[in-house]
């Protein structure tokens, strides 16, 4: 199969969606998706991200706005007009047909012949790992399987975009990493242009090209994984993706971009970020807090909990409270030492405090 020369860039303008009178869904976004890439959408439960998801497959129609799937204006179009495929959370298997049956269904509708749905249907097992299945029914296979079968059934119609709803959360943590590295893998062999919806935030890190962070119907954020974890443009971003600790501090100077700042008597440089002088905001990863930092803040160790690869710990600070690891488990830090703390020479980031 010749997927990858299917692949179509995805371009919103625009684009709103009201439900009822009232009811804002998704809220005058604009986006470009390039072909051959896998983007994630990711957000809380209410965000808009399915919906966004379900416009783009034509389930959902945009109230405002155009959708475009390469340079076709798709707005308007049913989803029967679409060239998308999409695999659902559940998965949506006939349960009383063999996981051949289930490959091949959509085959039969669009207009192949006995001899290419049968080859189709068996490169499509071969590309997701289940060469020989073929006979056996849906409740035969693990829930992984099941999901390779959702993927396969998808990938044989060779679409312009391929969407995913959720589609490890009914698996347990140990097939989700499993489906989701197959899920990657599968897009970079074919090239294919890949829209793909979760709430979690390590899958999101683990699988994309490229994240879009929404939250009440807006876009919030759009980058790399490195890009958003690194440098988040602000507190919801900076909570949002990964873990962050959000700690007070006061902009003392700036210049040329470079600023000093002052957390409890404690001197840090960093990047301004187009920040002033005042009152600021400072996002910081837990690996990025070093306990025992000369010149540092004073905390007190409030939690100290082993997790067998490193420590976590919760230190209170004059400001409040913050999560650290460690990678010593060797001679962890005790509850109620007190310790001086200071942040890593990179990592930590200014964001507007709004």
């Amino acid at each position: 199969m010749s997927i990858s020369s299917s692949a179509a860039p995805v371009g919103f303008r625009d684009v709103t969606k009201v439900y009822g009178t009232d009811v804002l869904a998704v809220d005058n976004i604009s986006l470009d998706i390039e072909a051959g890439k896998l983007v994630t959408l990711l957000g809380p439960s209410g965000c808009g991200k399915t919906t966004t998801l379900r416009m783009i497959a034509g389930l959902e129609m945009a109230t405002a706005g155009t959708i475009l799937i390469g340079d076709k204006d798709v707005t308007r179009l049913p989803a029967t007009d679409r060239d998308v495929s999409m695999v659902f959370q559940s998965y949506a298997l006939f349960p009383h047909m063999t996981v051949f049956e289930n490959v091949s269904y959509g085959l039969k509708f669009s207009g192949f012949g006995k001899s290419a749905t049968r080859d189709r249907a068996r490169d499509g097992l071969e590309l997701v790992g289940l060469r020989g299945y073929d006979d056996r029914l849906p409740s035969e296979l693990s829930g992984g399987q099941q999901q390779r079968v959702a993927v396969a059934r998808a990938l044989v119609l060779e679409p312009q975009v391929l969407l995913f709803d959720e589609p490890l959360s009914n698996l347990d943590a140990k097939l989700r990493r499993q489906v989701r590295e197959d899920i990657r893998a599968i897009q970079q062999d074919l090239g294919l242009t890949v829209v793909y919806v979760t709430h979690d935030q390590e899958e999101a890190l683990a699988v994309s090209d490229e994240i879009v962070v929404m939250r009440n119907a807006t876009i919030a954020q759009t980058g790399t994984p490195r890009e958003l974890y690194g440098a988040p443009a602000n507190r919801f971003v900076a909570d949002f993706i990964g873990e962050a600790n959000l700690v007070p501090c006061e902009i003392a100077s700036v210049s040329d971009d470079t600023a000093e700042i002052m957390v409890d008597g404690y001197r840090y440089v960093l990047p301004a970020r187009g920040l002033a002088r005042g009152p600021g905001l400072l996002a910081v990863r837990p690996s990025r807090i070093v306990i025992g930092t000369p010149g540092g803040f004073d905390a007190r160790v409030a939690k100290a909990t082993y997790v067998g690869v490193r420590m976590e710990y919760t230190l209170e600070a004059s400001f409040g409270s913050m999560f650290a690891v460690q990678d010593d488990v060797d001679s962890p830090l005790e509850i109620d030492q007190q310790v001086t703390v200071g942040f890593a020479s990179t990592g930590p980031v200014l964001i507007p405090d709004d």
